[in-house]
């Protein structure tokens, strides 16, 4: 492996040493501003605004405002230099194609985003939450449970909430207990991103690889086996290290708000009108998505028009029948709530500063795409290391960078693979950004809310079992996926 890192890091440096090469750009005659100091520029002020970005634990910078700065600078540049050839055209329509990409990932997630914060509003997750701390398990199956749970949430719903909601959960019952926490989380951070490799819905990078036609649907599900593998192994490797004890126990229960059930109903039929149109009417997922929004709408008008039902009314009718268990939350934050359901509150509460990152993130790589460098890139890589080897070393870069720019990299390159190919880099993305904290988003967010117990060099300590687990997954998607080498993807070139 060392070798092919070293031939990695010279690809790197070939893009700036060597910037000769001829380059191809979808939209037509473009200029090659590899060589020029406009290129240069460029990525050196995008390289320096992620800087900021990997830095924002320390410096609490919002890690959306320095891409979107970069953005504007270099597409700035990019205009500038192509008015002077009298090829502004060429700019506008390049930068249009990335900002359509943009809005559909954009409704697609923003629709996704607000039914989970409705789920959220309506103390679904915190029911689920308030379960699993009164059953009292003991350290060790707690641990598998909330690992498993991560696994098979997070397809589902995002992988961010989904290891914040089980990290919720481990806080609670082991917050004097530093290691099972330290381990736990890091456990959920594994599980998670693995989760989220074999869905659409579990990461923007698999939605991002979904979206461009190049995988359908329930191919995805291909990636199922090599996904457990990258969690069981790191997971049984550190199950040694949990204590093998009893946590004390919690009577606290959580009751559901009126239409909980209902937004859950309505989120699997969002989730399978955007699969339909896809599959049967081959539109754009994202009509789907806000077609099921639609669903949300009315049923928010419902609740709205209904909320006539008093906070007394459903404490007396959903804890009558409770009357033998234990302590029940009650109160505003608990039932109907002193102000009636609003879908577009859920809508502003969506993950803003994620949704414009991206924003900035598909605009400096689309205008790096357009100088040049991602088409040298890709011929380094792709043709003279070969795919396998450098879809491994996609999954390595996203434990360093967010996999979000990196896997938006490879699909600008836009390199001919199989559709083999296309479902392991999709795996390492999604699961590679495990190997250090920082990797992903996952990460990132519960070394912000374990109060210390989760930290970079705890995780570090186990990054080598998460790392075999990721290169075992590997050899297994490419054992037992072999046929999907041969085939080419859902749509030839990746045009979505």
């Amino acid at each position: 492996m060392s070798k092919q890192l070293s031939l990695f890091i010279m690809a790197l440096f070939s893009v700036v040493l060597f910037p000769g090469m001829v380059l191809a750009s979808e939209g037509g005659k473009h200029i090659d501003l590899t060589g020029h100091w406009v290129g240069y520029a460029c990525l050196g002020i995008f390289l320096f605004a992620y800087l900021f970005v990997m830095a924002e634990e320390f410096t609490h910078l919002r890690k959306s405002k320095p891409v979107i700065l970069a953005s504007g600078i270099i597409w700035g540049l990019i205009a500038v230099t192509y008015g002077s050839q009298g090829m502004a055209h060429e700019v506008e329509v390049a930068i249009e194609h990335n900002l359509l990409e943009y809005a559909e990932l954009l409704l697609f997630l923003l629709v996704a985003m607000t039914y989970i914060n409705a789920l959220q509003e309506r103390l679904v997750f915190e029911s689920l939450r308030a379960w699993l701390v009164r059953k009292g398990f003991g350290f060790r199956k707690l641990f598998w449970i909330t690992g498993t749970l991560a696994f098979f949430i997070s397809p589902v719903a995002d992988n961010l909430t989904t290891a914040l909601l089980m990290c919720a959960v481990v806080m609670a019952v082991g917050a004097d207990h530093h290691k099972f926490v330290g381990l736990a989380c890091i456990n959920i951070v594994v599980a998670a991103n693995a989760g989220g490799a074999f869905s659409p819905f579990g990461d923007i990078t698999t939605l991002m690889v979904w979206q461009k036609g190049l995988v359908d649907f329930w191919t995805f599900l291909l990636l199922f086996v090599p996904s457990v593998v990258s969690y069981l192994i790191p997971a049984g490797i550190m199950h040694f290290g949990i204590p093998d004890e009893m946590p004390e126990g919690s009577n606290e229960t959580v009751i559901m708000k009126r239409g909980a059930k209902t937004i859950m109903f309505f989120f699997i039929c969002t989730i399978a009108t955007a699969i339909s149109f896809h599959q049967f009417f081959h539109l754009p997922p994202v009509v789907g998505m806000m077609t099921g929004l639609s669903y949300l709408q009315i049923f928010g008008f419902y609740l709205k028009k209904t909320h006539g039902k008093t906070v007394e009314e459903m404490v007396s009718s959903q804890t009558a029948r409770r009357a033998e268990d234990m302590a029940v939350v009650t109160g505003d934050e608990s039932l109907a709530g002193p102000t009636p359901f609003n879908v577009f509150d859920r809508v502003s509460r969506a993950e803003w500063d994620t949704l414009l990152f991206f924003y900035g993130v598909v605009l400096c790589v689309g205008g790096l795409g357009l100088i040049g460098y991602l088409s040298l890139l890709s011929e380094v890589m792709y043709v003279k290391m070969g795919p396998t080897i450098a879809n491994t070393m996609v999954g390595l870069l996203s434990a360093i960078f967010d996999n979000i720019p990196v896997m938006f990299a490879v699909l600008t390159m836009n390199p001919d693979m199989s559709l083999g190919q296309w479902l392991l880099v999709t795996l390492t993305a999604g699961i590679g950004g495990s190997i250090l904290s920082i990797g992903s988003a996952a990460g990132v967010a519960l070394m912000g809310t374990s109060n210390g117990r989760y930290t970079f060099f705890g995780h570090l300590k186990w990054s080598p079992a998460i790392l075999a687990g990721y290169l075992i997954a590997i050899q297994v998607h490419l054992w037992i996926n072999s046929s999907s080498f041969t085939v080419p993807p859902a749509i030839p070139g990746g045009t979505g």
